[in-house]
């Protein structure tokens, strides 16, 4: 199912890997391009901790080691994921940056901030960069910085997301008509109905991380995993809207800081909540890498309630490839006989 997008990107598969943060590592990404998609590096890919090392040289040197090991895995492209580093984390993001352009990275996915900081160095580099946004008007702003295409990213999505809180649905229309580079879809996509939505909202490729996360390439913890695939409709919580709104699995810690914040917590009693947590590592970290599905941070989209077994990367790939091939087909058909409907779930 390759799209223009895709001859662009070198890839078959209309599928790019989320970057999740803890929840990479250089076997993932390499899966995930080998098996026709685009893996992506998270931030902290190799690492084990929450706090960074104090020096930046550090972070991207580790960085380096882990494209490094993607592509003695895989001959096949990937991206690089920077979170842009506000204040003192300036320095940090800077390095991941400086090392891979000295690596000859082709892709950069860039988030959290303005496409301002990035996008001009990179593009002289000669990388295809890729920017994330939860509006139209940031997506804009992207294309006017010279992103060469943008992700939207829905409310439904794992991890952090936009105060907006648009759905995936109503937000990537509206990307596809602001700009004119190409848009990836994301938030609550991983099957193939979720593809053919986000190929039929105008998207050149849709964004996976929850799906990915229950493989067997992937580092996060078992029960995670298993949290996964048990998941229901409810089973993910939104919380965080004082200091930057987040997609978990619903548990004792999400249930207490709705708690505190639908009571009018400051902000520093919300962050002193999740610091308030004994694992080393921190609630990210005890989430997704020890297991803690009670007072970890477990980030996962609203889409885990549609998951329901661990796949290899590219079982995930070639399954929702040919469950978007057969929807596709059956509206076709339907749509050639008057007076008939498609039957959109017989093909889940």
């Amino acid at each position: 199912m390759p799209t223009e997008f895709c001859r662009q990107l070198g890839i078959r598969a209309p599928i790019i890997q989320a970057p999740m943060n803890w929840a990479t590592d250089a076997r993932l990404v390499a899966a995930v391009s080998e098996a026709g998609g685009m893996g992506t590096i998270g931030p902290n890919a190799g690492r084990e901790a929450v706090a960074p090392s104090p020096d930046p040289a550090v972070t991207g040197e580790r960085l380096r080691r882990e494209i490094h090991e993607v592509r003695r895995l895989t001959a096949k492209p990937f991206a690089v994921n920077f979170p842009i580093g506000h204040g003192a984390a300036r320095a940090f993001s800077d390095r991941a940056v400086a090392v891979a352009i000295e690596e000859g990275i082709s892709v950069a996915i860039v988030v959290m901030g303005s496409p301002e900081v990035y996008t001009e160095k990179l593009k002289k580099a000669g990388v295809f960069v890729i920017h994330a946004v939860g509006s139209a008007k940031h997506a804009r702003k992207a294309e006017e910085h010279g992103c060469d295409a943008v992700v939207a990213e829905g409310f439904e999505a794992g991890g952090h997301s936009g105060f907006d809180e648009l759905p995936m649905n109503v937000l990537v229309p509206q990307v596809v008509e602001a700009v004119s580079i190409p848009v990836i879809a994301a938030g609550g996509i991983v099957d193939g109905r979720g593809l053919l939505a986000a190929l039929s909202a105008g998207a050149g490729a849709a964004y996976m991380g929850t799906r990915f996360m229950a493989t067997t390439e992937s580092p996060i913890h078992e029960a995670v995993k298993q949290a996964i695939v048990g998941a229901e409709d409810t089973s993910t919580a939104s919380w965080g809207r004082r200091i930057g709104v987040a997609r978990t699995l619903r548990n004792a810690f999400t249930i207490r800081f709705r708690e505190m914040e639908l009571a009018g917590a400051s902000a520093d009693e919300l962050r002193a909540l999740i610091a308030d947590y004994d694992l080393p590592g921190g609630r990210r970290v005890g989430g997704l890498r020890a297991g803690d599905l009670d007072q970890g941070e477990v980030y996962m989209g609203a889409g885990a309630g549609m998951i329901r077994d661990v796949l290899t990367c590219a079982e995930v790939i070639e399954r929702t490839l040919a469950q978007a091939r057969e929807i596709h087909e059956k509206i076709g058909r339907a749509l050639a006989r008057p007076g008939t409907r498609p039957a959109l779930g017989d093909a889940a």
